[in-house]
Parts: structure tokens; sequence; C-alpha cells
């Protein structure tokens, strides 16, 4: 999965359709990210000893990876987002639209590679 905590994301289906907001956190093992204010519910709480008003709280639940599309930085349009494999040997994230690195994914391995050779 190519979606970090803390990028910037728009919702491209849904309730919440057309809304940017930040990641909070990213579950790949389920193919799930929690987005800030997407998809809020209800929990009714009982009333007891660790919440002695109870009621109703809300809060955001996951939503499917695919339903977001990255925000580039440089053109703020949401993208998709490719990989590229940089001059040092490193993956780096790049914006389909206009090519801007949006971060590294992995560090350059030519210390690793050397050594094993």
């Amino acid at each position: 999965m190519l979606i970090r905590s803390g990028d910037l994301v728009e919702v491209r289906s849904g309730n919440s359709r057309g809304t940017r907001a930040k990641v909070v956190s990213v579950q790949p093992e389920n193919g799930k990210i929690l987005v800030e204010g997407v998809n809020r519910v209800y929990r009714h709480m009982k009333r007891s000893q660790k919440n002695p008003q109870g009621g109703r709280l809300s809060k955001e639940l996951a939503i499917d990876a695919s339903n977001v599309l990255l925000v580039c930085g440089s053109c703020s349009k949401p993208t998709r987002i490719g990989v590229r494999i940089s001059a040092d040997g490193g993956k780096v994230r790049i914006c389909k639209k206009c090519s801007a690195e949006l971060g590294v994914l992995r560090s350059p391995r030519a210390a690793k590679a050397v050594a094993s050779q």
C-alpha cells in the first residue's frame, strides 16, 4: 500500500465524497485506512463507573484504501501514485499527473548489494 500516515487524501466515494483530510492510520493487512473526520459513526454507551454520563460517542471507522486518492503537494490535485527507482537505488513515490516526488518508500540498497557480491 502506497498511502502513509499523515498523507493528505481526497475521498472519492461514499457519504464523504470530495472531502480532503489527513490519514490517521493505515492497516495494510486489511487494505483499509483511517481518515480524519470521515466515516463517522455513533457508539451507544451505557452508563458505567468509567463513563457516568453514557450516551452517544462519535468515532471514525476505517474505509477501504481504494476509495481515496492521494493529493499531490505540488499540483494540489488528487492523483494516483507511481513508484520510481531513483539513481541511488532507492524507491520513491511519484505523482502520476506532474511527476513530482511524494516521498521515499525505501532507502538506497547500494551498500547491501556490494556486500553480497
